[in-house]
């Protein structure tokens, strides 16, 4: 009897309702795990139209090419004698479900909506569907009639119900399902479920990868089984970047792992295991198996098919691995990078435009890229044809092969040095040397003329001329006129985007990269429309402390010794005047803050859900060696003060590659006003109450001393 089973499980890049790019990508997936051996092939959540539809949900169409791809995928021969799960959204009484669709051999078996919705951070399932609530409880679903003709079926099941085939039984959850206190594979598996599968469209955070697999892990040492985990992969069209990850795991050990970052549209993953494994793992745990005695039973969908063959003893088996992670500098270095390729190759833009200040925001976004150029070359040197064909169409030549990650960046990064007059030699020299060791087209140019021009039509309606602090002006006066530069150098970004190329005999136009990090961000520590508006920013949801260890992996890994002046350069705008040919302002100074500090408030203030009192009094105590009680007190309220009078820069934030919990971005994930009392006068008097008793209790101490 045949008791060793091979099982397939997959990240495909979708792109939100690319129909005819993901049914492609879901055929070459099934066809890679027939090929393999497997009888069960596992795909990422809501593949068929791509994860982040967002609002088309709404839409019929989305509905209706949905199920038009899976008519595709019944009548597909690719599809025959090997269980296919799929993911696509489905209305049932007029109720829009998130669902998984099982079928074998032109036969749905079952319709499996999910019953634990994503609904914080990025995520918002609940706008768009409802969760099925009725636990071990399915309903006939009445197919379209483009799918009855298919398949001869007039009804399926659809509801909560397991598959149980000739030699084993399967049982899903999808993605959230995992992460909530009382998971489905916990009853599952007390029933008598031994294959566990998972659909996810999981995002990448930086630092996230160990909990996905620790929840597995767990799963199955405490239950036994196996479990199939699939995920999305890639930028499906949003500011989220899917890193894949696909596992296998059984009884507590990982027998397979996907990469966590790569650009190949298809990866399957498989792993032959021994069912056997499975039932004498559970045959010692007493206590489960009495938990399982009593267990409610869960509706079994009958499958005439079975995973394993009958002569199996030869079969080899697949051997578990140690999970290999990537430290947060790599993640930066892999994430964003294939982030930035999907963005190019579908946008179907001729490459990339950077302002380089010399400074390290615009540098780490510049080593991006060329990571980018170097994980392009690694993918055609091993043999891709997509890649090939995608660089190909992207700098226009269809017999181009890259070789050379530094050739390949001369080709689609054109990088730009915007002096003025209180620009420092150092940044000029730095932005030079690090564009001449990446290979980038670089450009440096003046705008001067282009700010007096501008200051000049003031002067000329107003009569007045504003003068720089330095000079004897205000600080109205000194800020607008540092404004006036930023907003410039983004101006002459967009034009140099549009055509510079053109200028160089080249068809297309670039794509214009933001460089501001996630805690300028958070502070508003930037001019609103300057050249931190562009049209995407890869390293806006990073902070300045992990870009310094990405931009250190980079000098190390890709030989760039022009990054370690940047890296010991002091952060600075240069937007007020040289002080005897020096930078005369640096950024902390600017800020009133730390970089260090900005990230302690921005995890506080998001991901710890505080405000500025809450803020105020677990920082008195954390910083208690440093800062007295006052301080703290005038630090947290610096820093609310700041935030909320520069919020509503957050509507006009670039687009930003999300890495970290707590990106300011309003766009979808951090939700907040960006109208406020600036003064917190309630919030601040509160702070101002608990300072006087700490000082007053403190006093006393002091006088008990004497």
């Amino acid at each position: 009897m045949g008791r060793k089973v091979t099982v397939a499980t997959c990240a495909l890049n979708q792109w939100a309702l690319d129909f005819e790019g993901n049914l492609q990508r879901i055929l070459k997936s099934i066809e890679i795990a027939k090929h393999k051996g497997a009888r069960y092939r596992l795909g990422p959540e809501l593949e068929i139209c791509g994860y982040g539809c967002w609002d088309h949900y709404y839409e019929s169409d989305t509905l209706l090419h949905s199920l038009q791809v899976l008519a595709a995928l019944l009548e597909s021969p690719v599809t025959q004698d090997i269980i296919c799960d799929v993911g696509m959204p489905v209305m049932h009484r007029n109720v829009r479900y998130n669902c998984r669709v099982v079928f074998l051999n032109r036969k749905i078996l079952l319709i499996r909506p999910k019953m634990a919705l994503a609904n914080e951070g990025n995520y918002r399932e609940l706008r768009w569907f409802t969760p099925w609530s009725r636990s071990r409880q399915t309903e006939e679903y009445f197919l379209p009639r483009m799918i009855q003709d298919l398949t001869k079926q007039e009804t399926v099941p659809f509801g909560d119900a397991v598959l149980s085939t000739l030699d084993t039984c399967i049982g899903s959850e999808v993605c959230e399902e995992l992460w909530t206190p009382h998971s489905p594979h916990v009853d599952m598996g007390l029933d008598g479920v031994e294959i566990f599968t998972n659909a996810s469209g999981s995002h990448h955070v930086l630092r996230k990868a160990h909990a996905r697999v620790d929840l597995v892990t767990v799963a199955t040492t405490k239950n036994g089984g196996i479990y199939l985990l699939a995920n999305q992969k890639g930028c499906d069209g949003d500011r989220l970047y899917y890193d894949g990850c696909a596992l296998i795991a059984m009884n507590g050990s990982i027998f397979a792992q996907g990469s966590q970052f790569s650009l190949d549209d298809v990866e399957v993953l498989t792993a032959t295991l021994d069912l056997e494994d499975v039932r004498s793992y559970r045959a010692e745990m007493s206590s489960r198996n009495l938990a399982a005695s009593r267990v409610s039973p869960y509706p079994r969908v009958k499958v005439d098919f079975a995973l394993s063959c009958h002569e199996d003893l030869l079969e080899p088996l697949s051997e578990p691995v140690e999970w290999k992670y990537h430290s947060p500098a790599e993640e930066i270095s892999l994430g964003p990078a294939c982030w930035l390729w999907d963005f190019l190759r579908r946008s179907q833009q001729a490459g990339f435009f950077l302002p380089l200040s010399g400074g390290l925001d615009s540098g780490a976004t510049a080593c991006l890229v060329y990571s980018m150029c170097h994980q392009v070359c690694e993918a055609v040197k091993h043999g891709s044809q997509e890649v090939l064909a995608d660089v190909r169409t992207i700098v226009n030549q269809t017999s181009y092969t890259p070789q050379d990650p530094r050739e390949l960046c001369g080709r689609i990064l054109t990088t730009c040095y915007m002096a003025s007059e209180n620009s420092s030699r150092e940044t000029c020299n730095r932005a030079g040397d690090l564009a001449q060791q990446i290979g980038s087209h670089h450009i440096s140019l003046n705008i001067d003329p282009a700010v007096k021009a501008v200051v000049g039509i003031f002067c000329l309606v107003t009569g007045k001329s504003p003068a720089f602090a330095a000079h004897g002006g205000s600080s109205r006066e000194s800020l607008a006129l540092q404004n006036v530069q930023a907003r410039v150098r983004m101006v002459i970004a967009y034009l140099f985007a549009q055509l510079s190329l053109w200028s160089r005999g080249a068809p297309g136009r670039l794509l214009v990269l933001g460089s501001a990090n996630v805690d300028e961000s958070l502070l508003g520590y930037l001019t609103k429309y300057d050249c931190s508006s562009a049209d995407i920013n890869p390293i806006g949801g990073i902070s300045k402390t992990d870009l310094r260890a990405f931009v250190q992996l980079c000098m190390e890994r890709f030989q760039l010794p022009a990054l370690q002046s940047i890296l010991v350069a002091p952060a600075t705008a240069e937007l007020e005047p040289l002080a005897h040919g020096r930078v005369s302002q640096t950024d902390e100074e600017d800020m009133g803050v730390t970089y260090a500090e900005l990230s302690v408030y921005g995890r506080l203030r998001k991901v710890a859900k505080m405000g500025p009192y809450s803020i105020f009094c677990k920082l008195v105590y954390v910083w208690k060696d440093v800062c007295t009680p006052r301080q703290v007190a005038d630090k947290v309220k610096r820093f609310f003060s700041k935030y909320s009078a520069n919020r509503h820069k957050m509507t006009t934030l670039t687009p930003a590659y999300h890495a970290e919990s707590y990106s300011p971005d309003d766009n979808r994930f951090d939700l907040r006003p960006f109208l406020y009392n600036t003064r917190w006068p309630w919030q601040f008097r509160c702070i101002e109450t608990q300072v006087l008793q700490l000082e007053r209790r403190q006093h006393q101490a002091l006088d008990g001393v004497d």
